[in-house]
């Protein structure tokens, strides 16, 4: 069985986010940037399944140099080999066009991605990927067991989740619960230096949605205290300045 994971270099979720001052670019100087937290789970579900299935896994990132950091984490904790897409990502149609265009040269049986991206948090690779593909395509996933050509997801859902099956293969945008996230040990931190990182060239892709702007959140007013003996307060402030009720 041959897996592959997509996989994204995001900032750490503790990383303080700036902009340029014209808000038109993102400022990466000092930011950390690590392995989306949604793809590591996807590549350890991955992981687990080559081991079952007597398979490989080979991981796929669109970025440039920068991302390969982040890429030798991934085959630390237990890919066979990577690729590198060596292009900026511009959104993700970009992505999924650049993505789709090495599995139509290079098939495999199951293509696993994180839900979202915990920088962007689209959740749309996984579903424009699979189109481009003419594959299905399972978002959400939280459980993932193989018999043979066959599949079995349980898919999370509003109110509950929903048991999938479905042929390989396929595409599948894996949540929190599908697998234990796996801690890279020494013997995998140093032969993640030697397995092979293969890096292609992007190929053209139109440019879909331009972007215009960033912003940040409002910044948070000072909190305010109000005396117990006051308590019927903080119902008329909910109502006159938040207009919440």
């Amino acid at each position: 069985m041959k897996i592959l994971v997509c996989i994204s270099s995001v900032p750490d979720t503790t990383a303080k986010i700036n902009f340029t001052p014209d808000n038109k670019e993102f400022v990466a100087a000092g930011v950390t940037f690590i392995l989306n937290p949604y793809d590591e789970v996807a590549l350890s579900k991955a992981v687990d399944l080559a081991a079952q299935h007597n398979g490989t896994v080979t991981v796929i990132n669109v970025g440039d140099a920068t991302t390969e950091p982040v890429i030798r984490k991934a085959l630390a904790i237990g890919a066979n080999d990577a690729v590198r897409v060596n292009a900026v990502a511009r959104d993700s149609f970009f992505v999924a066009k650049q993505i789709s265009d090495y599995v139509s040269k290079n098939p495999f049986d199951l293509i696993l991605c994180g839900r979202e991206s915990s920088d962007h948090n689209g959740s749309s690779v996984p579903v424009m990927l699979a189109e481009l593909l003419g594959m299905p395509c399972v978002l959400f996933a939280k459980s993932l067991t193989i018999d043979g050509t066959t599949a079995t997801l349980d898919s999370e859902i509003e109110g509950g989740k929903e048991v999938l099956s479905v042929s390989l293969p396929f595409v599948a945008g894996g949540s929190e619960g599908m697998a234990e996230w796996k801690i890279p040990n020494m013997r995998g931190i140093m032969s993640a230096r030697t397995k092979p990182l293969t890096v292609v060239e992007a190929v053209e892709v139109a440019q879909k949605t331009r972007l215009v702007s960033f912003d940040k959140p409002a910044t948070r007013s000072a909190v305010k205290m109000i005396a117990v003996d006051d308590a019927g307060k903080l119902f008329e402030m909910i109502r006159e300045e938040k207009k919440i009720i």
